[in-house]
């Protein structure tokens, strides 16, 4: 067995389930985890089909022995070797999360999942309470929450420079499902499918996204929605577009809007808080810029790693200014924020105080705001509530 203290002197041990050949996240968060070093990739069923993830496998360099055909036999297998993974990614569609990821949990391997956390919120209720019982961390990858400018306006909210936040924009627009996609997209195949993809389409795959980015920087609850989920493309199975009104539990009040049927544009997703005494702005695709303005003066654009950005943004932060980070580095950032948090619960203690992932409650939150969204536009928009875990 493996010295209590000798993880420290060594990378954690990451297996993967999915993301074999072709597929655009498993390689991101293979990228994603390896870039500052906190983990080495040793362990994989990289697809369901046996000879593509043996295919896979060998691609990316895993020993023949570590190479799995199914997600079942890799915790078993894992789970009894004394240098089995400490953690999962998992990076599979949507309705396959919850089975793989209690799978690992039972053998106290700690999960790190992709987004959405399940296809619906039946199987996030049932995946919550499995997590519950184990002794493993739950990290969901909204990776946009990695990002030091967002760091920035959460750490700026959080100080109250806004004073009462009134008014959350967000958006995420993208065209690239505008037109009927081609029978060979996987990526578009999987998620237009309701048996993979889960109740939502844009809703689940992107306007998860614009919620979580709101509340993480505001730290706001909904406490109701109003909904209009449309489907634009003729045939598609789920919603392409998006709109939604909400209330916060504070008073706030918001916005949301997510459409994959905006032609030109690519991944643009943002959001505006406006505060009693300010308001911010932020871009997923100038994430090197926050805007910052007050009513009695001029606009200011905060940069990445410039003179005003705090201490929160700092850790987060790996190169000088003037020096652009975006996706890769956002999404690695909750890979370190995972290795810290498991460090930490291998001496048996919490995260340390500043390490901060999107966690199983986030998860939750997605799911209950899918399903929300889903039963507001179902009966005319009408104004619904949350069905979250008491």
């Amino acid at each position: 067995m493996e010295n209590a203290h000798a993880y420290k002197n060594r990378h954690l041990r990451l297996g993967m389930v999915g993301g074999g050949k072709g597929a655009l996240i498993g390689a991101v968060h293979r990228i994603a985890a390896r870039l500052d070093d906190h983990f080495a990739i040793i362990a994989g069923a990289l697809a369901s089909d046996p000879a593509r993830a043996q295919d896979s496998g060998t691609m990316i360099g895993l020993a023949p022995e570590r190479i799995y055909d199914n997600y079942r036999t890799m915790a078993e297998s894992e789970a009894a070797r004394d240098d089995g993974i400490d953690a999962v990614a998992i990076v599979t569609p949507n309705h396959l999360h919850s089975e793989i990821a209690q799978a690992f949990l039972e053998k106290n391997i700690h999960v790190i999942c992709d987004k959405p956390l399940t296809a619906t919120l039946e199987q996030a209720k049932t995946l919550f309470k499995a997590a519950k019982k184990s002794k493993a961390l739950f990290i969901l990858t909204h990776n946009y929450t990695g990002y030091p400018l967002v760091r920035h306006a959460r750490q700026m909210v959080a100080n109250g420079e806004l004073g009462s936040v009134r008014v959350i924009q967000a958006e995420y627009p993208q065209g690239w499902l505008h037109r009927e996609a081609d029978a060979d997209n996987k990526q578009a195949s999987w998620r237009g499918d309701p048996t993979r993809s889960g109740i939502g389409g844009c809703v689940s795959d992107i306007g998860t996204h614009a919620l979580n980015l709101a509340q993480f920087i505001t730290g706001l609850e909904i406490e109701s929605l109003a909904a209009d989920l449309h489907t634009f493309v003729p045939g598609r199975a789920l919603d392409d577009n998006v709109h939604v009104l909400l209330r916060f539990k504070s008073g706030a009040r918001g916005m949301l809007w997510a459409s994959q049927v905006a032609p030109g544009a690519e991944n643009n997703l943002g959001v505006r808080i406006y505060g009693e005494d300010g308001g911010l702005a932020w871009y997923q695709e100038e994430p090197n810029k926050l805007l910052w303005t007050r009513q009695d003066a001029a606009a200011r654009v905060l940069t990445r790693a410039g003179a005003e950005t705090g201490t929160d943004a700092a850790r987060v932060t790996r190169i000088p200014p003037g020096h652009p980070e975006g996706y890769l580095e956002g999404f690695a950032n909750i890979y370190v924020e995972a290795a810290a948090a498991i460090r930490a619960a291998k001496d048996g203690k919490p995260p340390p105080p500043n390490v901060v992932y999107p966690s199983l409650e986030d998860g939750m939150v997605g799911m209950a705001f899918i399903d929300a969204c889903v039963r507001s536009s179902q009966n005319n928009a009408a104004w619904v509530t949350l069905d979250l875990p008491s």
